[in-house]
């Protein structure tokens, strides 16, 4: 896997201060999507051993509340392979820091149904993370006012609640929750 950018004290991109990585790769090419140059899976560097050592580092303050991850497309299967094993030393190594993960993919739909996303690493990688922005940015449903996300079919998620519910449950953000069973 690729990455194309690591962003250090990132505010715009989950709650609190995070460290966001832009992985490289993403098959839904959104129109007007605000980071083109990692659709290509070629894009950026390596995501190495250094590279996960200095997320690793740029992790360790207090004020740093989490990783976010951003793409590109995480969920792209190819992507979730690196992911995961990095995401489990995340969560090792620093328990109270929180990991969201922006997809273009729908939760029920593409992550815990058959699908071109779903691989055998799909479901431990969303049990690692603790909020799901999904679903493609979509032009005509953009909405600046929103938070965290681009456009009105964009959900904030709260994965470990859905998990251990069935039913889609949105993260606190949002003031109503919505009953999809899956």
């Amino acid at each position: 896997m690729n990455y194309g950018t690591i962003k250090n004290c990132d505010i715009a991109n989950g709650e609190g201060v995070r460290v966001s990585l832009f992985v490289s790769g993403c098959t839904h090419h959104c129109h007007n999507c605000f980071n083109p140059e990692t659709w290509s899976f070629s894009y950026g560097s390596p995501f190495d051993e250094q590279a996960q050592s200095k997320l690793l580092t740029l992790l360790s303050p207090d004020y740093i509340d989490g990783l976010s991850l951003l793409g590109g497309e995480p969920f792209e299967p190819d992507n979730q392979r690196a992911l995961v094993p990095f995401l489990k030393k995340v969560r090792a190594q620093y328990p109270g820091k929180t990991i969201w993960c922006y997809t273009g993919y729908t939760l029920e739909s593409d992550l815990l149904s058959e699908s071109r996303a779903r691989c055998e690493c799909t479901d431990e990688m969303l049990s690692l993370l603790d909020v799901l922005v999904d679903g493609e940015f979509i032009e005509a449903q953009k909405n600046i006012s929103l938070a965290f996300r681009g456009s009105e079919n964009q959900r904030l998620i709260d994965v470990p609640a859905t998990l251990s519910s069935g039913s889609v449950v949105w993260h606190g953000l949002v003031s109503q929750n919505i009953s999809m069973k899956y």
